[in-house]
C-alpha cells in the first residue's frame, strides 16, 4: 500500500470514481468533491493495482481568532473501505495527512470535527481535542455548529506554528467562524 496525493481537479478518474464510490457508501445521498476555493488535496491509500483501501481530502482557508489570521487545513471525507476496516489502513492515511501537513510550511495547524467517538482514532494519529471549541461552518444565513443539540461532535487540531502550546490556548474554548465573508458552504 502506498500513500497517493493529488489536487482534486488531477485526481485520475479510475481513482476519483472509487473514492466517490466510497464516499456514497459510507454517506448516503453525499456529493462528490469539495469546493475548490479551499484547494482541495485528495489524499488516498492505495494497493499496486489501483485498489483504493482508503481516502481523505485537505481543506485549507485561512480563519481568524485571537486578533490573528492562521492558515488552516481540515481534514474532510476520512474513509475506509468497508471490508478493510479495523486493520490500520485509515490510521495510516490520516497519520500520512498529518505529516504532510507538517512539512508543508504553508499550513499553520490542522483543525476539524468528529464524531466523539473518533477522537481516539485521530489522537493516535497526532491530533488533539480542543475542549469547548466550536467550529461554525455552513454558511451566513444557515450556520452549523458543531455544538448543537443532538449532534456530539469533537473538534481536534494539530499546531505546526512556533508555538503551538499557545496557540492552542487561543482555539480552546472559542468559536471558531469557518465562513466569513463567504456564501459558498465550507467544511
Amino acid at each position: 500500500m502506498r500513500v497517493f496525493g493529488f489536487a482534486q481537479a488531477d485526481v485520475p478518474a479510475a481513482l476519483a470514481g472509487q473514492v466517490a464510490a466510497l464516499e456514497a457508501a459510507a454517506w448516503p445521498g453525499s456529493s462528490p468533491g469539495h469546493d475548490p476555493a479551499l484547494a482541495p488535496r485528495v489524499m488516498l491509500l492505495a494497493d499496486g493495482a489501483g485498489t483504493v483501501a482508503a481516502a481523505l481530502a485537505l481543506l485549507h482557508k485561512d480563519i481568524e481568532v485571537a486578533d490573528r489570521t492562521y492558515r488552516a487545513a481540515g481534514l474532510s471525507g476520512v474513509v475506509t473501505r468497508a471490508e478493510l476496516r479495523g486493520r490500520g489502513f485509515g490510521g495510516r492515511l490520516v497519520a500520512a495527512a498529518r505529516t504532510a501537513l507538517a512539512a508543508e510550511g504553508a499550513v499553520d495547524l490542522a483543525l476539524f470535527s468528529c464524531d466523539r467517538p473518533l477522537v481516539p482514532f485521530y489522537a493516535a494519529a497526532g491530533f488533539t481535542e480542543l475542549p469547548g471549541t466550536v467550529l461554525v461552518g455552513g454558511t451566513p444565513g444557515e450556520p452549523l455548529a458543531t455544538d448543537r443539540p443532538g449532534f456530539d461532535k469533537a473538534v481536534v487540531a494539530a499546531f505546526f506554528t512556533a508555538a503551538p502550546e499557545a496557540d492552542r490556548a487561543a482555539f480552546t474554548g472559542v468559536r471558531v467562524p469557518l465562513y466569513p465573508g463567504n456564501t459558498d458552504r465550507l467544511w
